[in-house]
């Protein structure tokens, strides 16, 4: 059975509960991508403006693959009084991408995140599982590169 299946076959409830569905498809699948809206309506029982409508909804739901890392750069009230949007414009500049976007060759995603409880390093970044502070236009390269391996 293939994978989106599996995940519809267990998501199955009454009422149906889109977010939780479209969470559980994205954990699995990596993303949702739209082609599967319609077979989500289906196994729901709802419509597919209804699933594309949570699915267009909330931020945290991707509908394209993520890179191979995803980049969450903090824009808390910390991070932005130490200077956040200057590390963020050099992070975008190296890349090559925008928040919201992959880079062209896949290997990074990035996204904005409001905390990542590591306030006294700010400005702070996670990169996978790791959590970085501290992080600055001028640390930027290296701070990359051991991920570009």
């Amino acid at each position: 059975m293939p994978p989106l299946a599996q995940v519809l076959e267990r998501c199955a409830t009454t009422p149906p509960n889109i977010l939780a569905t479209l969470q559980k498809v994205q954990a699995t699948l990596g993303y949702v991508p739209h082609t599967a809206v319609p077979e989500i309506a289906h196994a729901l029982g709802v419509t597919d403006s209804d699933v594309a409508g949570v699915l267009s909804f909330y931020h945290d739901l991707r509908t394209e693959p993520p890179g191979k890392h995803t980049i969450r750069f903090c824009l808390g009230e910390s991070c932005l009084a130490a200077g956040a949007e200057k590390s963020l414009a050099a992070i975008e500049k190296k890349l090559g991408c925008e928040l919201g976007e992959t880079t062209k060759d896949k290997r990074f995603t990035l996204e904005k995140v409001y905390c990542l409880g590591n306030c006294a390093l700010s400005p702070c970044a996670m990169i996978g599982e790791d959590v970085h502070g501290r992080v600055l236009p001028k640390t930027l390269a290296d701070l990359l590169k051991e991920y570009k391996k």
